[in-house]
């Protein structure tokens, strides 16, 4: 039995939410599965992850095979580089006290880039809303405070095609 570890869909419509399940290859995307392993929901910024790695390490030594898009969130939160650093061991290259600890150095390093990752996301996101909203009270301002101007109605009736026939001296 061929076993894949997937996404499977939940949520309204354009309000995706999704499980990262291990299911059968043949089962449907929606349908049964065998076991649950976490959650993924898109939707947020940036997207939350949620994964039980131990439980998806299981799943990667027994041959499951992730679509696509598990094998980047897997990557992401360093399942697949743990089962490199355990085959690593399984060869004898090194201790597996000594792949824990370039696991945890990893780790520690990937959490302290997305924490700034997202801390910088954060503080864009406010600048880039000031101006918007200040643009948006300095034309509305005079726009209120200064009506039809007189130079708008000069503008229109300069234009070649709003002459009145009184103005051109042309009185039949």
């Amino acid at each position: 039995m061929a076993v894949k570890m997937r996404l499977q869909r939940h949520g309204s419509k354009k309000r995706p939410f999704y499980f990262i399940v291990v299911a059968d290859a043949r089962s449907p995307r929606d349908g049964k599965f065998i076991q649950k392993l976490g959650s993924y929901n898109p939707l947020t910024v940036p997207a939350s992850i949620q994964i039980d790695r131990q439980k998806a390490l299981e799943w990667l030594h027994k041959g499951a095979q992730p679509t696509d898009t598990v094998r980047r969130i897997l990557s992401f939160k360093g399942v697949l580089y743990l089962k490199h650093l355990l085959r690593g061991v399984t060869l004898g290259l090194f201790d597996e006290a000594t792949a824990m600890e370039k696991f945890t150095k990893w780790s520690t390093e990937h959490d302290s880039e997305f924490a700034k990752r997202q801390e910088s996301h954060k503080k864009s996101r406010t600048t880039s809303r000031q101006p918007v909203a200040r643009r948006a009270e300095r034309s509305a301002a005079p726009a209120r405070s200064a009506g039809p101007s007189a130079e708008t109605a000069s503008k229109t009736s300069a234009q070649p095609g709003n002459e009145s026939p009184a103005a051109d001296g042309n009185t039949e």
